[in-house]
């Protein structure tokens, strides 16, 4: 599952190692194995309910009176057992007509059940007047539930013209469509039926096998093959009138579906598909196990997208974009998110994690993988620079107070939807992605090929992985991994001066806030196994550097150009180098170094000013020194830099000055660019944005007029955005107009959000709206957001930008308070959890006080973790700008006017 895109992966989730006590119990009991389910739903779309008819078969492995299993928000009707013979199970292969959905009527004297609830363990107990003997026994279950709101289980979607019946199971919500053993580790097959109104159609796992009248009048019934063996959150159907456009790849047909009204916009994925397809085909050397592959947008869904096997649902806006018109940020996203999902077809899918401890093997691996495909597609897109990039945010994020191990207990439901966070996606790709920067592409791609070849169908552990890795390439990959994943944290590679064959080199465990709180106790130092990969005129030379080692062996004469430690970008660790060796670096950083490089070395440093080991102005002159660089996302990495430093440490005399510092610095580079041209570089148009956007906050006057006319030309045409010869520019241009917006700019803006045709343009304009920075203007949106108005899927990421902007924080902090019975009533399970975290931007010794009161009172779900995460984070800014503030003061005052 893609949730949402990666900046919100970084802030949703609190991040500690789980406590256990009093929670094992909500596993289900280990003697019952479900080995066949076969389900027929029929749901109301108009009442908004569903039914069920369930068999399940079962093993016994020992005799009991009693079978639990999971239910939620589910009425029983009648419950069965019946004692079959072993002849009477026959199973259906992939693509065969599935057996009935009412048992074999070997058994002539089933036993009912009394059905018991446990609505806290989300569970529901079987009990049986006598014994049922160990071995085969079919449930036969009839039950109800309600189509929810809440974007989860079996819920309802809406536009304008109808409803829709879809799922979304992961992480444990399949038990709120059918009572099974929601468990990852109990897979089952399946034969799947589901029975709609006549004009509509529905879509599942398997093909489609039959398509006949009844039962009654009115209504069909589509029947679906039998499935392979898949965990119970990877199964799904739905309903509605799906339009879909049709392709191939390596053979297997592949669907890409919407709701009729926007089918034209499912052309780009299915051509991503259809490369993606054959590229992991041959990268795996396992082809794709499916025999069909549908991907379907939804009208509301709350993630970016789930994996179910063979049928992965979107989010609109990471599926449809206009293959002619559309830009190519859109393009880059649901080229990626479309990779994301597929890779889970292997990672995930196929093989599944034992349980949702090592959710990393699902999330890590798909994390990694995603730009994989799309970078050889279209390598002008800068993919590489991306990934740099979002390693130092996840870096960044593994270093504050509250975080977690990569395999961590997880046994609530509440545990578990808060495993999915910057660590599962983030921190675990990036390990992968080191591991396979030190092995060879090759090397690691024949282990991940023996691995996910061991384990076909069935489930695995982190020890499987790195064993397979480890037996393949005959390195220590096992020592390297279990280092990371099982120790919190982000490793600081302090380097000395270089002796005769060697570096000294200290590790410790790094923190953004150089905090009393996070020295070590006793002396003890936290230390990793790091492969550390050394900057060469050719290829980089690795290192393994291991716990106790106070020295790096450096190679004789092999081309070191200047001392730098993490070529490629891909070390998951923080580096501090002497004077006389950053010197070396900075001087021939753009001359000598990659665009990922020169994204780590700013990352790197940045983190130093946070940790208050490196003066932010010694930052602000490596800034300065790369303003003329090349690569966009060089220049974007020192952007989203300065934003903090005006946002977090600036005074509000300081934060002029730096505007007006920034103006003289950055306007000759813009302007050096000069105006847009047809078929320019993609990475050009990016730094032109860039550049623009960076101006516009400095409240340059020739770039504030520049955008009132760019933004005049996007709404000109009936107020729908009508992109201009350079799309990135425009998008910046709208995004500097809009924090100075006035009340015209804004209903332009209000009109394009109410405009259903188009996903990506709805989003961005609600988006948009929560950029506008006059008082009167917010308090719109605010009221916006309260209303219901705005989908649930949606609401949550217009407050959250309100309370991250130093602007509006303030004003959307007291609204929400004052309005929480409407604002928390457009919440699901996770957008609450995005909220609550929201608030960790926040600066002051009040703010934190006032978060950690409110919410002690104001519940919200699965925010434990959450909120523990907010308040660190408040914290931490509070000691960076004490620190800071006056260093950055003085640098200031030494800038030439």
């Amino acid at each position: 599952m893609l949730v949402r895109d990666s900046a919100s992966i970084l802030s949703a989730f609190a991040l500690f190692v789980f406590t256990t006590v009093g929670v094992q119990a909500q596993r289900l009991p280990v003697d019952v194995h479900p080995e066949h389910y076969g389900l027929m739903v029929t749901p109301d779309l108009k009442s908004a309910t569903f039914s069920g008819e369930e068999t399940i078969d079962v093993v016994l492995d020992v005799p009991s009176k009693r079978i639990t299993l999971n239910a939620a928000e589910l009425k029983f009707g009648v419950v069965k057992a019946y004692v079959l013979p072993v002849a009477a199970y026959s199973y259906g292969k992939l693509g065969s007509q599935p057996k009935s959905l009412n048992p074999v009527e070997a058994d002539r004297h089933p036993q009912s059940a009394t059905v018991t609830l446990d609505g806290e363990k989300e569970q529901a107990t079987f009990s049986f007047a006598e014994e049922l003997p160990a071995g085969r026994v079919t449930l036969a279950i009839r039950y109800s539930g309600v189509l929810n709101d809440k974007l989860r289980g079996f819920y309802l979607s809406k536009t304008k013209a109808r409803n829709y019946a879809v799922t979304q199971f992961e992480p444990t919500d399949a038990r709120r469509a059918f009572p099974g053993f929601d468990e990852p580790a109990l897979k089952a097959t399946y034969d799947i039926a589901v029975v709609v109104d006549s004009g509509d159609t529905a879509i599942s796992n398997s093909n489609m096998i039959s398509d006949k009248a009844g039962p009654v009048a009115g209504k069909h019934t589509i029947r679906f093959a039998t499935t392979p063996k898949m965990s119970t959150y990877l199964v799904a159907f739905l309903v509605g009138d799906f339009k879909c456009t049709e392709g191939k790849s390596d053979g297997v047909p592949i669907r890409v579906c919407s709701t009729p009204d926007k089918v034209e916009l499912t052309r780009f994925a299915l051509e991503s598909a259809k490369y993606v397809l054959h590229y992991y085909d041959t990268y795996f050397g396992i082809k794709y196990p499916m025999s069909k592959l549908d991907m379907v947008a939804l009208p509301d869904f709350e993630a970016g997208a789930m994996e179910n096997f063979g049928c992965i649902t979107y989010r609109e806006t990471d599926l449809l974009v206009n293959a002619k018109t559309g830009d190519i940020p859109e393009k880059k996203r649901v080229a990626a998110v479309v990779a994301h999902e597929m890779a889970h077809q292997w990672f995930g899918d196929m093989v599944t994690m034992q349980w949702w401890d090592n959710l990393w093997l699902n999330e890590g691996f798909a994390s990694w993988m995603e730009t994989k495909p799309v970078a050889v597609w279209h390598p002008e897109w800068n993919f590489d620079q991306d990934d740099a990039q979002g390693l130092n945010e996840t870096l960044n994020l593994d270093a504050q107070r509250t975080t977690r191990t990569i395999r961590a207990t997880a046994n609530t439901p509440d545990q578990i939807n808060e495993m999915f966070d910057g660590i599962a996606y983030g921190k675990a790709g990036a390990v992968i992605g080191m591991v396979e920067n030190y092995l060879g592409k090759e090397v690691f791609r024949q282990g991940v090929h023996n691995y996910l070849q061991a384990h076909l169908y069935a489930n695995a552990t982190a020890e499987d992985f790195w064993s397979a890795q480890t037996a393949n390439s005959h390195l220590p990959v096992d020592k390297i991994m279990s280092s990371f994943v099982t120790q919190p944290g982000v490793p600081l590679l302090t380097f000395s001066e270089r002796q005769a064959g060697s570096v000294p080199v200290r590790q410790s465990r790094f923190f953004l806030s150089d905090d009393e709180a996070n020295r070590p106790v006793d002396g003890r130092v936290q230390e990793w196994t790091v492969p550390v990969c050394l900057k060469t005129t050719g290829e980089p030379i690795c290192r393994v550097l291991t716990p106790g080692d106070s020295s790096l062996p450096l190679p004789v004469d092999a081309g070191l150009p200047f001392f730098y430690s993490n070529a490629a970008a891909k070390g998951y660790y923080r580096t501090a180098y002497t004077p006389a060796q950053f010197s070396a670096i900075d001087a021939k950083a753009e001359s000598s170094m990659t665009p990922p490089e020169r994204i780590g070395l700013l990352g790197d440093r940045w983190a130093l000013v946070q940790s208050g080991q490196t003066d932010v102005g010694d930052f602000l002159n490596l800034v300065m020194a790369l303003k003329g660089d090349s690569s966009a996302g060089v220049l974007d990495t020192a952007h989203q830099a300065i934003e903090k430093i005006d946002s977090d440490i600036a005074s509000d005399a300081d934060r002029a000055e730096l505007a007006a510092v920034l103006q003289r610095q950055f306007g000759p580079v813009y302007s050096a660019l000069g105006s847009p041209v047809k078929k320019e570089p993609f990475d050009r148009q990016q730094l032109r944005g860039t550049l623009f956007e960076l101006l516009g906050e400095a409240h340059d006057t020739a770039v504030l007029a520049e955008a009132k006319l760019l933004t005049a030309r996007v709404f000109a045409v009936d107020n729908k955005k009508d992109k201009t010869q350079d799309p990135t520019l425009a998008d910046a241009a709208v995004q500097v107009s809009a924090a100075n917006g006035d009340a015209g700019l804004y209903d332009k803006v209000l009109a394009v959000s109410r405009n259903f045709s188009d996903p990506g343009q709805q989003t961005d304009a609600l988006r948009l709206l929560a950029r506008f920075r006059d008082r009167s203007l917010v308090r719109r949106t605010l009221d916006l957001i309260a209303s219901g108005e705005v989908r649930n899927q949606d609401s949550w990421t217009m407050l959250a930008e309100l309370l991250r902007d130093r602007e509006t924080r303030d004003q959307a902090w007291g609204y929400m308070r004052q309005n929480w019975e409407k604002v928390s009533a457009q919440f699901t399970v996770s957008s609450g959890a995005e909220v609550v975290g929201a608030t960790g931007a926040f600066c002051t010794v009040k703010q934190r006080d006032e978060v950690t009161d409110f919410f002690a009172i104001h519940k919200v779900a699965a925010v434990e973790r959450t909120l523990a995460k907010a308040v660190d984070s408040i914290n931490d800014c509070i000691k960076l700008q004490s620190v800071q503030e006056s260093r950055l003061h003085t640098w200031l005052q030494l800038q030439p006017k």
